[in-house]
């Protein structure tokens, strides 16, 4: 008779957690879908973890694979946050029906284990259905990676049995930490402080006006240092800027509620202008009891846009360095006049198939008159005594080899041929050059990529141009080798060559230098480089604003019957409808701006800051230092902008009567 009890009993106990189950789905729609998508993230890059394709892609990708697990550990230790959050939030707010079941005769611990059903129930299904996107999430991060290593892309559906299972245990973490909080509180909670949990408010952490007063002026204060601090550049100083930031956000936080009323107080006018006595009212009351919420999520935004800016960065960086060395499939410099070849040279004509080649010099002018004029206010880095020089015949040969158009120098002309960012340096250049009887006028200049970034490469930035008969008398700086490949110099033979180098300079007394550039090893480096930084960075920061944004929504809808009964007084008191709309679209704007606009002021600072530190040239165009502060700030409110939308439509569809 006990045994068939029990299992009507457990039977009931299902039932009753399947159906409000289905009933927290419908009413946190959105944090259902940000769980899925948590899911689909954690499965699509432990897909990249597991993939034997990806594996195969390059030695390097181990070293990736464990840069995305310790991401993925942090990720899951911010969504593991989410849920709880949700979970202590869902308690709060159902917390007068789980008393109800108490005093209808269950006892704690029956309540907890139904509470801890229902959610489980919730994370089972998040979890398949995440498995299910995360798939088509797996094939777009495929493509992007194999786009990067240069390989081609076919869409092939496959599941992960491993990614499937790591994924699993980290949801299993994530909800069993989660709900075992939860479990303890309502097994220890008396029927009244159960009853009565939703009407507790969070503490005051700063008790009194006046010293919030203070504290909201201090934070100002602390902002603007922490900002300076963290532009400054040494490990230190980003330290300390770091902490007065956090200071910065707690501080204001919590004392905006104090903040706002001391400035109406003093601005009587602007007080009772419009409905701005309501719509601020209603903010600072909202504040004053979540202020440590709002400040812990304003962080969360502040991490999110240095994360995703400093991903951009780093690969525009990776990219920018790429195209610029990348021009020649095979590059030799050997330092010094006498650099000898013929050891470079033999292994390539064993080894290397190559469809065209140049062995050639490249000259030093005594003095530099390009270099003097660059050295003026602009910053431009310097490495050789004078201007370096190349012949024109071995400047056509070269643009050949490198598959660009031929260009004419025409007779007395020279050419200058450097980077982007050096030509705007010469705008108004227009001297004459003067070698040895020969006077030259400049011809024009030329911007493509011409590997200019090393010490034995064809200059520093620039390199000028001139007739075959002017370099007559000019001493040699380097010798160098370009060549066009028929296949893309492989791993094993760039080693080779490597070690040849290495070989020559340890006979050498280590007194001369040679610098070799493949571009299969190059674009190789860069696509690991970006795998290895900037994938983690992207993951962390949309992990970051998804939990954020959740949680402000969470908050913002569950006030949906406070709002209501406010509206339905309005329209009683003969407001319109037009006047409520425009009064909840202005406290919902400053809401969900509140915790927004204290990162935007910190992140694109910090970002423009990051973008400009590498060498001139490199952030150009797509990659420059504007363009990534737009995308990442872009992205941001993308994300944001949708979690918004969702939640005004919701509110505004339940709210206004």
């Amino acid at each position: 008779m006990c045994w068939r009890r029990w299992g009507v009993m457990s039977v009931m106990y299902c039932k009753l957690a399947l159906r409000n189950a289905r009933r927290q789905t419908g009413d946190y729609l959105i944090y259902f879908a940000t769980v899925i998508l948590a899911a689909a993230l954690l499965y699509a890059f432990n897909g990249l973890v597991f993939s034997k394709e990806i594996a195969e892609l390059s030695v390097r990708m181990k070293q990736v694979r464990w840069m995305i697990v310790l991401a993925s550990m942090v990720v899951v230790g911010i969504f593991g946050w989410l849920v709880s959050y949700a979970a202590d939030f869902m308690l709060t707010r159902r917390s007068r029906e789980l008393g109800t079941y108490i005093l209808t005769g269950l006892e704690n611990n029956q309540v907890a284990r139904l509470f801890f059903q229902e959610n489980l129930a919730v994370g089972a299904g998040a979890f398949l259905a995440g498995l299910l996107f995360g798939g088509i999430l797996y094939q777009m991060l495929r493509a992007v990676v194999l786009t990067l290593f240069r390989q081609s892309y076919r869409f092939a559906f496959t599941f992960s049995p491993p990614a499937a299972g790591l994924t699993f245990v980290y949801f299993t973490l994530i909800y069993l930490l989660a709900m075992r909080r939860s479990r303890k509180r309502i097994r220890k909670m008396k029927i009244y402080d159960l009853i009565y949990l939703e009407r507790q408010n969070e503490d005051k952490v700063i008790p009194t006006g006046r010293k919030r007063r203070w504290i909201f002026a201090a934070s100002l204060v602390l902002g603007a240092m922490g900002t300076v601090l963290l532009l400054a550049g040494d490990v230190l100083s980003g330290f300390i800027g770091a902490g007065c930031i956090i200071l910065f956000l707690y501080g204001f936080f919590l004392s905006f509620a104090s903040g706002v009323p001391a400035f109406f107080d003093r601005h009587p006018v602007l007080k009772y202008r419009g409905q701005n006595l309501m719509i601020f009212r209603t903010l600072t009351a909202r504040l004053a009891s979540m202020g440590v919420l709002m400040a812990t999520i304003a962080l969360l935004f502040t991490a999110t846009l240095i994360s995703q800016g400093a991903g951009m960065v780093f690969h525009g960086l990776f990219e920018g360095r790429t195209a610029e060395n990348t021009c020649f499939d095979l590059f030799v410099g050997m330092e010094g006049a006498d650099g000898d070849p013929a050891s470079y040279l033999d292994y390539i004509r064993e080894n290397i198939s190559v469809e065209e080649a140049l062995l050639y010099r490249v000259y030093e002018t005594e003095e530099g008159q390009v270099k003097e004029y660059l050295s003026g206010p602009a910053y431009y880095s310097a490495f050789y005594k004078g201007d370096t020089v190349l012949r024109y015949s071995d400047y056509a040969a070269l643009r050949s080899v490198a598959g660009y158009p031929p260009v004419e120098a025409g007779a007395g002309k020279y050419l200058i041929h450097c980077t982007n960012y050096v030509r705007g340096l010469l705008e108004e250049y227009d001297q004459p050059l003067t070698l040895g009887e020969d006077t030259l006028e400049l011809g024009g200049f030329y911007t493509e990529y011409f590997s200019q970034s090393y010490g034995v490469a064809n200059g520093r930035g620039y390199i000028l141009v001139v007739p075959d008969e002017a370099v007559t008398g000019l001493p040699v700086h380097h010798l160098a080798y370009a060549a066009r490949t028929v296949q893309p110099v492989s791993r094993e033979q760039f080693y080779d060559l490597t070690a040849i180098a290495d070989r020559l300079r340890a006979a050498n007394d280590y007194r001369i230098y040679a610098q070799i550039i493949s571009k299969a090893d190059q674009t190789e480096e860069m696509a690991w480089s970006t795998a290895m930084l900037v994938f983690p960075l992207c993951f962390l920061a949309l992990a970051l604003t998804m939990t954020a944004a959740t949680i402000l929504t969470i908050q913002q809808l569950s006030e949906s019957g406070h709002y209501r009964l406010q509206f339905e007084l309005l329209r009683k008191l003969g407001m319109e409808h037009r006047e409520m709309a425009k009064i909840l679209r202005k406290q919902f704007t400053i809401y969900y701006a509140m915790p927004a606009v204290p990162p935007v002021l910190i992140g694109v600072p910090f970002i423009l800051h990051l973008a400009n530190a590498p060498e001139p040239g490199v952030m150009v165009g797509i990659n420059s230092p504007a363009a990534i502060t737009g995308m990442a700030l872009g992205m941001f409110f993308l994300i944001y902008g949708i979690y918004i939308v969702l939640a005004y439509t919701s509110l505004k569809k339940n709210v206004l009567p």
